[in-house]
């Protein structure tokens, strides 16, 4: 969440910075609300302050009044102390009430776009940070989209996902199942390789861990909840290797933090219909391997950008055309200050398909998360937090599959062949 410094000092800024989102007039009014109440919080804790300081002492002078006899003195001041006492409950109850009020509206308010972060209202403004420059894979007549290629050699099995679970729960199955492992142990290989500790985190998470990372409450009914035991199936493993950090103070010394680590996501947003959400263009379960980075405040954004050549070297060793776009205001994800997404080529549905998306969060996380690092001063201040995809796997494998494919088969990307144990999938 933003910092309350935001509602003050910077309060010009958060309000052009709401706007670049795209965000409704009527709400941009919680920001002087937000004022307000800090306000009205340090007022009550002002006076909440001297009244306690009021009764400790009193406290002391009544006892000295009794051992000197001038218990008329002592009487009064007992009498203050009392009224004193139904004052200070009801501050309390005010300072309670003043705190949900504003936690409450913290909570909604999403981060505040970077200054590079383009004007705009959906994915149609988004800017092309880098695109494809070489030329597009060439199919022979005949190409098929990765849905009717699953069929054709048995890689994964729609049906039979409807049939166990439900729409949008593919069953991977024979060499699409040993394509989807292969690939899940280079991104991880890839990224230890980078300098991420491998973290195997747990898939299920507490409603205080979906509030610090800002899940909950923006993205609610987006997610699955198991009521009996109040535990939500993770998004992203961002959700639970993010929380390692939940409440610490780091050193200086300690930065980079960078974690990775490979879970299976749940999300319930995916359609059902439509061309675009075919096959495994969009489903409820997917794998996908991130990597998190905390780090100083001063290097995030040089942070990002290694994250982002990380993410592109993937993408070149599996030999898949891929563009990066920086997304717009309105495109943004509400705890991003600049998101950059990959998005790689369906050469037989001649379409983009996004796979992964790198953010830098700067405070916003680390705020909710009370993740803080103690500077060369001795002080403490937030930490900045980043995630990325590397890689989000039901389209990489939808992106193998149509880009590589063959009339006598779908060729293995050289730099997956000692994982997956065969070249071709025939």
């Amino acid at each position: 969440m933003l910092t309350l410094n935001h509602f003050s000092e910077l309060r010009d800024k958060t309000i052009l910075g709401l706007k670049k989102r795209n965000w409704d007039d009527d709400k941009l009014g919680w920001v002087d609300k937000v004022a307000a109440l800090d306000i009205e919080r340090k007022e009550i804790q002002t006076e909440l302050d001297n009244l306690k300081a009021f009764s400790n002492q009193a406290s002391r002078e009544i006892g000295n009044f009794m051992k000197s006899g001038q218990k008329g003195e002592a009487e009064s001041l007992k009498s203050q102390v009392a009224r004193n006492k139904i004052r200070i409950s009801d501050l309390e109850s005010r300072s309670d009430a003043n705190k949900s009020e504003m936690q409450e509206l913290l909570y909604k308010i999403p981060n505040i776009p970077h200054a590079s972060v383009p004007a705009g209202k959906g994915s149609e403004d988004n800017e092309v940070f880098q695109d494809w420059t070489q030329p597009m894979p060439s199919l022979y007549d005949g190409a098929l989209p990765h849905w009717e290629l699953a069929d054709k050699y048995n890689l994964f099995d729609l049906k039979l996902g409807v049939k166990i679970t439900g729409a949008g729960f593919p069953l991977y199955r024979g060499k699409g199942a040993k394509l989807q492992r292969a690939l899940i142990q280079f991104f991880l290989d890839q990224a230890t390789q980078a300098g991420y500790e491998e973290i195997i985190p747990p898939h299920l998470v507490n409603a205080d861990t979906a509030t610090a990372t800002g899940q909950l409450p923006d993205k609610d009914g987006q997610m699955y909840f198991c009521d009996l035991d109040k535990l939500y199936l993770i998004p992203t493993a961002e959700v639970p290797i993010t929380n390692i950090l939940r409440d610490e103070i780091l050193d200086e010394k300690e930065f980079p933090v960078k974690f990775c680590g490979y879970t299976p996501c749940f999300r319930r947003e995916a359609g059902s219909y439509g061309a675009d959400v075919k096959g495994l263009n969009r489903v409820h379960q997917f794998d996908k391997v991130e990597i998190v980075r905390a780090e100083h405040p001063d290097k995030s954004y040089q942070a990002l950008n290694e994250m982002i050549e990380h993410v592109k070297s993937l993408l070149d060793k599996l030999e898949l055309p891929y563009r990066i776009l920086r997304l717009c205001g309105g495109d943004m994800g509400f705890t991003s200050a600049l998101t950059f997404d990959f998005e790689i080529y369906s050469a037989a549905q001649k379409r983009w398909l996004e796979v992964s998306s790198v953010s830098n969060f700067e405070t916003y996380q680390s705020n909710r998360l009370k993740l803080r690092f103690r500077n060369n001063e001795g002080k403490t201040q937030l930490a900045h937090t980043l995630n990325g995809s590397a890689l989000a796997l039901a389209r990489i494998v939808a992106g193998i599959l149509e880009n590589h494919q063959t009339p006598d088969g779908i060729l293995i990307p050289k730099a997956l062949q000692s994982y997956t144990g065969f070249s071709i999938i025939s």
